[in-house]
């Protein structure tokens, strides 16, 4: 195709055979380069294996159920995490937002919370439990009026150090104790409905 040197074409027309040959490409073979470019596989993210987001929280969870805390998983945590934060909280509460749970100091290599977490105020792997809105330790289920739909969001934060932070903290003392910490954060949001 080249019969002279490349420095003859000039940088236009190099510029426009490379788009020449972009264009020839099959989609598929496009796409692949694009998901190699914006590394979506290299995301923190947060999951479960008991609902997919946007989808129903099984009752199970919630305070009509066993009102068991969620199985909860995360992969490619940032760099330099030292200690994990989740809360839980819905936004679409008839008084405002109502939390569901506040965690903290998760240590840095777990990357997984089991279902039924104990509403203990400290954990034996060193996490500590805060005080949601029902006024308990630990996690309290969905349990909104009849007949709306709320969302749940679990917020989980990887921070540079450890908190120094009392079991028994709220959401706002734990917010606080954050600032200029968090490295990156992570979501899963569920719905539920009675």
């Amino acid at each position: 195709m080249f019969t002279k040197p490349l420095r003859y074409y000039g940088r236009k027309s190099i510029a426009l055979m490379c788009c020449c040959l972009f264009a020839a490409l099959p989609c598929e073979t496009l796409q692949a380069v694009r998901l190699k470019e914006g590394d979506t596989d290299m995301r923190f993210e947060l999951s479960s294996t008991a609902f997919k987001p946007g989808t129903y929280i099984p009752r199970k969870y919630s305070g009509e159920g066993a009102d068991v805390s969620p199985p909860l998983q995360w992969v490619q945590p940032p760099a330099g995490a030292l200690s994990f934060s989740l809360i839980c909280d819905d936004p679409d509460a008839p008084a405002g937002t109502w939390v569901h749970w506040v965690l903290f100091n998760i240590p840095a290599h777990a990357l997984a919370l089991p279902e039924g977490m104990p509403t203990e105020k400290e954990l034996p792997d060193g996490s500590h439990q805060g005080i949601n809105d029902f006024r308990k330790m630990g996690y309290g289920g969905p349990m909104p009026p009849r007949g709306s739909d709320h969302r749940y969001f679990f917020r989980l934060y990887a921070l540079d150090i450890p908190l120094v932070l009392n079991p028994g903290a709220k959401k706002s003392d734990l917010l606080k104790a954050m600032e200029n910490h968090i490295l990156g954060q992570a979501e899963l949001m569920g719905r539920y409905k009675r």
